[in-house]
């Protein structure tokens, strides 16, 4: 594309689009973009020394440009968003890997990055901006794509990342304690993601969990189905769960996975319904949910000796909640937990998570967790300054914790290593450190 909002980006004879975004201007940087060869300038004030376009919101040209530029060229692909708190990589990758199973091209978009058959690139936003998402939905019409399966967050939907996107299929998960530093309110957050719902198409269909507090905000769509574990059109029922998977039903019909946890099951439940929706054959589907594996660094499990430790990118209070009792489930000795909260992010939350950590925990193991420009100790006591528990102990060092965490373990022990899952960095005073829970497990075991 000959048209650029980074200027770091630009090439000879490249438009560069000004664009104002939550931490920067673009207006700042046009010198720069001009400097770097751009012969075109759009922008919402000022005078230039190239060929100006002066419009009243660039952000609106741009997702307007690209509409136009490439809405008949992408009309062939099929986009499935999700939205949610908890479960939006998890259920995407399922569907991923669900859809490829059939013999049907698609691609993945989301937080472990953006996949066609294999890992295409990693990304730096589980939704990249409008001007990225279009040159990767180009890449994915060029290699034939049917699907686009894509994660959708609540920040992207606020600060119209997508643009003028019209989805197919448009998910709801849940909605839990999370990113109120920037939404400030559980009403303001739930309305970010409804946005979702007014970008699907006219005939397109809508899955909503029926068995969460807020299904309210995303019963918007007159082609709506509902699915859960208590109610819904498709229920799931008479769950087991065990350390090899689990087993449930939905119609009469008995289905098995390798995923784990109640919260699994709603992962799950979607994917079958998508492929019901899509005619495959009752017998397809109890094979294909046999065969989906969790993505890497969620419930990832590392044997170590008689004891089993887990690698989960859970880092909202429910995403531990479920976690820990997932577990819990199954039969252990003792579980243990190491646990941190992310630096320059909602505080309100770092306290609950340390008490339900504690509460369904043998014991805690308190830690660095992507400090970002806070100081690791002052994250912690956040966490444990209101604490009423005393099963924990603190260690700011990730490496070390773990370290103590394995040293725990004894016979039939479960390890939760909780934060950040697949992630292989630690963001510490703007810079990013390779560091991987999963790495650092396998060298301390070794």
């Amino acid at each position: 594309m000959d048209i650029k909002y980074d200027s770091r980006k630009v090439t000879y004879g490249d438009t560069f689009v000004a664009m104002r975004g939550f931490l920067s201007d673009g207006h700042d940087y046009i010198a720069d973009a001009i400097a770097r060869g751009a012969k075109r300038i759009v922008a919402e004030h000022g005078t230039y020394e190239v060929d100006t376009l002066i419009v009243k919101d660039t952000r609106e040209y741009l997702t307007k440009y690209l509409k136009e530029t490439y809405q008949e060229q992408l009309k062939s692909l099929k986009l499935i968003g999700m939205t949610g708190t908890n479960g939006k990589t998890t259920t995407c990758f399922l569907i991923y890997q669900a859809l490829r199973s059939l013999g049907i091209k698609c691609a993945y978009i989301g937080t472990i990055g953006f996949y066609i058959d294999d890992l295409v690139e990693e990304l730096q936003n589980t939704t990249p901006d409008i001007l990225e998402l279009y040159e990767m939905l180009l890449t994915c019409q060029k290699e034939d794509c049917q699907y686009v399966i894509m994660e959708v967050s609540s920040h992207a939907l606020d600060m119209n990342r997508i643009g003028d996107l019209e989805f197919d299929v448009a998910i709801f998960s849940n909605l839990t304690k999370d990113h109120l530093d920037y939404h400030l309110d559980m009403k303001s957050y739930a309305l970010a993601k409804q946005k979702l719902f007014y970008h699907l198409k006219y005939n397109g269909l809508a899955l909503v969990n029926a068995d969460d507090d807020y299904k309210s905000f995303f019963l918007v769509h007159n082609n709506t189905i509902t699915y859960g574990l208590t109610d819904g059109d498709y229920r799931l029922c008479d769950y087991k769960i065990d350390i090899h998977g689990s087993q449930f039903t939905i119609d009469g019909t008995t289905y098995h996975t390798t995923l784990i946890g109640k919260h699994n099951l709603y992962n799950v439940l979607v994917v079958i319904v998508l492929l019901k929706k899509l005619q495959v054959p009752e017998a397809k589907i109890v094979t294909i949910i046999e065969s989906l594996q969790a993505p890497t660094g969620r419930m990832e499990m590392i044997p170590y000796q008689e004891n089993i430790i887990v690698v989960d990118y859970a880092h909202t209070p429910d995403a531990v909640s479920n976690i820990i009792s997932a577990f819990q489930e199954i039969t252990h000795h003792h579980l243990y937990t190491v646990l941190g909260c992310g630096g320059n992010r909602d505080k309100t939350k770092r306290p609950i998570m340390a008490k339900i950590a504690t509460d369904l925990s043998t014991n805690v193991i308190f830690t660095s967790d992507n400090p970002r420009n806070e100081e690791p100790k002052e994250i912690i006591h956040d966490m444990v300054s209101t604490l009423d528990n005393s099963n924990y102990e603190i260690e700011e060092n990730r490496a070390i914790a773990i370290s103590r965490g394995i040293q725990m373990c004894e016979k039939n022990d479960i390890l939760l290593v909780l934060g950040k899952g697949h992630e292989a960095y630690q963001l510490i005073k703007g810079n990013k450190i390779h560091f991987s829970d999963a790495e650092i497990i396998q060298d301390l075991i070794k």
